[in-house]
Parts: structure tokens; C-alpha cells; sequence
């Protein structure tokens, strides 16, 4: 070992002694001609690994396959960082996350609810990244989806600190992760204090309110940082990287329903001086290499995001000077290596095998039948089955639950949006993974009530997904994900919701001709114009509800109903029932996409 890291509060009490390590680095420190040490310290890094330890599908039963030929998982990624470590000495190398670590797969649900991770119970994901031996991880906004003791039980089984500096414990000042570290590598001649610090988007206080109010609270990023960055520098860092779970293009899905930022990377590296480098994740984009000028002291500032999934690793190399006993960064770069460059560490698979084996099991069983076959191939420009089935059983649920209350006469809607255009259920037997595929995401189900004018409302915000049109055939490429206020790197399909009626039909059209907030016509409800004041109960997902997409009036609406069940789960609990999801119970043709009032034909 050539480094040794300890918490940030450890570390001032230990002072310059908790460095007394063997050296251990295949580089030392070297003297320039000028007289001034150098020295290359590698930081690799990882971000929104989504619980993919191996390339595999769940919801395939196969390996894990794009139109782009990704691979995914930490266990190829795992191969890519140890190379790196014995190329450059495992001394001179720091390994981080930027979080988003344990939701996303049926491997995370399996152990979250199917088996859920304990003293007994290991998590996949502590198993896999203590195999890597990652330095630190950040907390991710997803890491709340399961609640508090899950993420406890996880942090606790980690053989390194998971940090999120801007989280406190609710209604105190007090911290509720360990905020940073402090890394002392052993450069061959003295040693250089390296700070890594956490911070994630607080967003979280909105989408898991359920699971976070009363217990944590969130500050925003860059109020933050302008405290914690001088606190470790005055502790001694002398090198401060950021792992932020928070994205470099700025806006917010949820607008102004908080005072900070959702997106804030670039944000931070101008306006807070003492950063070198920001690891950036939640955004899911690919940036192999970005510098940003902080406005206080023009140093340029590394930015870099792996994408998603364990698909790419950061590389990050930075150039270090000392002067006068006291090392900089003199200057800095980054690249992405492809993880389908690498077969699977072995040490990886070893750990996680078991609990993959097990959830592969889980996931293939048999439950029911289909009456016809499911797709959300076109779900983004026309009415289909796959998301009509989502929206009855949500609707049936939630007439169930208001039954024999006040608010048992209320008509139901419901909403929901295609998650994935890669559904593709065959009609016949249907597995536990053939519906965790229609509804991948864990989000919970719960009503409100709203109003015909507030309906009409919500359903012109959903169709600003669609970009304008003005011909009667366009390729769907042209017309959906547009670029709004609130979607810079344009409106993702998870955010267009089409609405349905239970009890009445529910129909409209959308003109893609006319302007935002003007595209909804023939807005009718039981064959009938809707009326404005008419009251409906919607059901809707945590989610959205929490505000997520930025969809009005839904925050602020009563709510009539929350059981806080997954609405997958709903889902798989309406097929273990019935025995059957019977299309010609749910299926129904209520919208469609017009220009100028004819309709649009969309060429995949």
C-alpha cells in the first residue's frame, strides 16, 4: 500500500502520523529541471452503475446488447481499473463513484425486497465494489429508493466511505454521511493529501419524500461546496477531487420546486475556487474530457462523466507540482475507456455469482398468461397496449383503494409513459421478468385529486415531448425528445404521459403543429367534452407526484391515497390474481397525434 485514507474528522485527530505507510509505487516523484517535484496521480473513476455487476439483460434473460454494442457491468469495468492500477501502481491510483449504485436491475430489486440485504445478507453491490476495492462513493439520488435502513445496511457492508456532504439530518446542522476524505499517497518522496468529497442532487428531497422526510434534508451543491471545499483545503488536502451526482448541462426537471439546482457540475467548478476535478454522474451522458474557468481564480477546472452502467471508466491524470513543500496541480486530462474492450474480473464474478444465479431464477418464473403480445416499440407517438395495461391495473388499484370511502365516487384516470421502447412481450406465459420489464422503474403508486382544467393542464406540459411538425410524415427522430427549459439535453420518454379512463373513455388528440401549451384538442371524457370543473381522482407514481418532469399542479394536489406499494409489483400482484391480462379488458385507442388536424404518420 502506498496511500491510506481515513475520514476527514479521523484524519485531523491522527495529523501527520496516519501517513506512516511503506511506499508501495511503481513511480516516485520526480525533480524537473527547475528544481520542482512532479508527480502523476491517476484517479479513475465510475458513476450510475444501476446495480449491473454482470452484462446482462434480467428482462432478456440474455446478455446485455445495444444498436451501439455497449457492454455494461462493474465486473468488465473492474478489469479496465486493475489494468490501470498495475500500469501506473496501484499507490499512484485513486478509484471513486459518483453514485447511483444500488437500484435499477432486478438484481437490485431481488435485495431489496425478494432477499433483502442484512448482517446476514450481503448486497451485491458491497460485494462487487469491495472486490474492485473502490477509494469512495458518492451518494446517488436513487440510493434512497429503497429507504434509509437499506441504504445503511448497504453503507455499512462497504470496505470504504460512501459520502454525501450535503445531507443532514433532518431539523440539525449535523452531517448525516461522512462529508470527504482525505487520501495521502506516497509520492517516493514525501507524501501528497489528496480530498475527495460527496455531494448529490437535491432532487432526492422531492422524488423519495417518502423515504427522506423527517430524516434527511439536502443542501444544495454549490452552497455546499463553498463550505466543505475551504474545510479541506484547511484541513490539508492539497489535491480536491469532487465525485458529484449531479449533471454538467444545467436546468432542473422539477423547475424552481426548490431553491437549488438539480443539474449543478458545471455550476460548482465556477463558482467554487480550490477544485480540480469533478467526477459528474446522474445525467447518463458520455464526456470524455471537459475543462470549465472557476470565475474567482481562472484555474481551469477537469470535468468528466463515464455515461451509465459500468458502460465506460474515467480516466483522469493529474500533473502534479511541488514548489516550496506544497504540491498543485499543474495540469490535468482525462479519457474514457469502453469496458467491451475487457472480459469480466473474475474476482467480480466470484462475488456476485449467487445472487445473480438466484434472481435469474426469480425472474423467470411463471405467473400468468397474455392474451396478446405487449410492445413499447412505437409507445412515444401512438396509443398502445403495453402502457394501457400499466394505467388499468394503476386505475383499478386506486378505485379499490377509495372504495367505501368519501371519495369513492370520484371518476379514475391514470397516467403513464413508455420507460423503455424495448418492450417486447410475446403473448402466452408470462414471467415475473416480462412484467418487471413493462415497469422497470420502483416507483410507488398513489392518488390525487385534480380537476378537468388541471388534467387539461398536465396533458399540454407532457406533449412539449414533441418537437413542432408540420407535414403528415416525419420520422421519430424528428418529433419526439424536444429540447425544452427543463430538458436541455432534450425530454426524456420517461417524461411524456399519456392519461386513461377507467370508468369512461378518455380521448384526446395532440397537434403537433400548433405552438406548447395550445396542442391539446378534442378533449373529451365519456364522449363528452370535458368539463373544466369536473373532479377526477389520477393516479399517478411517486415520482411524478414528488415532482419529477416538473408536471403542474400535482404537488400541490390533496392526496386522496398512498399505499406506497411498487407499481411493479401491482403490476405481477393483478397477474398472480386474475391469471391472465386480458388486452380486451384495457386496451383502448383514446389519443393520437395529429398536424392541423390530420393525422401524423410517425416512421420509426
Amino acid at each position: 500500500m502506498g496511500r491510506r485514507s481515513m475520514p476527514a474528522a479521523a484524519l485531523m485527530r491522527g495529523g501527520a502520523a496516519a501517513a506512516s505507510l511503506p511506499l508501495g509505487a511503481q513511480a516516485q516523484a520526480a525533480p524537473s529541471a527547475a528544481g520542482i517535484e512532479r508527480f502523476t496521480l491517476t484517479v479513475l473513476g465510475t458513476t450510475d452503475l444501476h446495480n449491473n455487476v454482470f452484462n446482462w439483460d434480467y428482462f432478456k434473460n440474455a446478455p446485455y446488447a445495444d444498436y451501439r454494442g455497449n457492454n455494461v457491468g462493474i465486473a468488465q469495468a473492474a478489469t479496465l481499473i486493475k489494468a490501470i492500477r498495475a500500469e501506473r501502481g496501484a499507490a499512484n491510483t485513486l478509484t471513486i463513484d459518483a453514485g447511483d449504485t444500488i437500484q435499477g436491475t432486478p438484481l437490485a430489486y431481488y435485495f431489496a425486497k425478494i432477499s433483502p440485504a442484512s448482517d446476514s445478507v450481503k448486497h451485491p453491490m458491497a460485494l462487487a465494489m469491495n472486490a474492485v476495492g473502490y477509494d469512495a462513493v458518492a451518494l446517488g439520488n436513487h440510493e434512497f429508493n429503497y429507504g434509509v435502513p437499506l441504504l445503511r445496511t448497504w453503507e455499512k457492508q462497504l470496505d470504504f466511505p460512501l459520502l454525501g456532504a450535503n445531507v443532514r439530518a433532518a431539523g440539525s446542522r449535523q452531517r448525516a454521511f461522512t462529508p470527504y476524505i482525505l487520501k495521502r499517497v506516497n509520492t517516493g518522496n514525501g507524501w501528497v493529501t489528496v480530498g475527495i468529497v460527496g455531494l448529490v442532487t437535491p432532487g432526492c428531497a422531492l422524488w423519495d419524500r417518502d423515504n427522506v422526510q423527517g430524516q434527511l434534508e439536502f443542501n444544495g451543491i454549490v452552497e455546499e461546496a463553498r463550505t466543505v471545499v475551504p474545510q479541506m483545503r484547511a484541513d490539508g488536502a492539497e489535491v480536491v477531487i469532487v465525485s458529484s451526482h449531479s449533471g454538467a448541462t444545467s436546468g432542473s426537471s422539477y423547475g424552481d420546486a426548490l431553491p437549488f439546482p438539480e443539474n449543478a457540475s458545471t455550476q460548482l467548478a465556477e463558482d467554487v475556487p480550490g477544485i480540480d476535478a469533478i467526477l459528474v454522474g446522474h445525467a447518463h451522458v458520455e464526456i470524455p474530457e471537459r475543462f470549465v474557468t472557476n470565475k474567482v481564480t481562472g484555474k481551469q477546472v477537469l470535468l468528466t462523466e463515464p455515461l451509465k452502467w459500468g458502460m465506460r471508466v474515467s480516466v483522469m491524470n493529474l500533473e502534479l507540482a511541488k514548489d516550496q513543500g506544497h504540491w498543485t496541480v499543474a495540469s490535468a486530462r482525462s479519457h474514457l475507456l469502453d469496458v467491451k474492450t475487457a472480459e469480466a474480473d473474475p474476482d467480480v464474478v466470484n462475488a456476485v455469482q449467487a445472487g445473480h444465479d438466484a434472481t435469474i431464477k426469480y425472474v423467470n418464473t411463471v405467473i400468468g398468461t397474455s392474451t396478446a403480445a405487449l410492445s413499447t416499440a412505437t409507445a412515444c407517438w401512438e396509443d398502445c397496449a403495453a402502457i394501457d395495461a400499466i394505467n388499468f391495473v394503476q386505475a383499478r388499484t386506486i378505485k379499490s383503494e377509495l372504495a367505501g370511502g368519501p371519495d369513492a365516487g370520484l371518476p379514475v384516470l391514470s397516467i403513464a409513459a413508455a420507460f423503455s421502447r424495448a418492450v417486447d412481450v410475446s403473448a402466452g406465459p408470462l414471467t415475473i421478468r416480462d412484467l418487471a420489464g413493462l415497469y422497470i422503474f420502483d416507483n410507488t403508486l398513489l392518488s390525487i385529486k385534480v380537476t378537468g382544467a388541471q388534467v387539461k393542464e398536465y396533458l399540454e406540459w407532457s406533449a412539449r415531448y414533441f418537437k413542432p411538425v408540420t407535414g403528415t410524415a416525419v420520422a421519430a427522430a424528428d418529433l419526439t425528445n424536444a429540447v425544452t427549459d427543463t430538458a436541455p439535453n432534450g425530454t426524456p420518454d420517461y417524461n411524456y404521459d399519456v392519461i386513461y379512463g377507467l370508468d369512461a373513455p378518455f380521448d384526446y388528440e395532440i397537434d403537433v403543429a400548433r405552438p406548447t401549451g395550445e396542442r391539446i384538442v378534442g378533449l373529451d371524457y365519456g364522449g363528452r367534452p370535458l368539463r373544466m370543473d369536473q373532479e377526477f381522482a389520477l393516479a399517478i407514481n411517486n415520482y411524478r407526484q414528488s415532482g419529477g418532469g416538473n408536471f403542474p399542479a400535482v404537488t400541490t394536489a390533496p392526496v386522496l391515497s398512498n399505499s406506497q406499494q411498487e407499481i411493479r409489483q401491482r403490476i405481477i400482484d393483478y397477474v398472480v390474481d386474475t391469471g391472465t391480462l386480458d388486452v380486451s379488458l384495457f386496451s383502448q385507442r383514446n389519443w393520437r397525434l395529429v398536424v392541423n388536424g390530420q393525422a401524423l404518420t410517425v416512421t420509426p
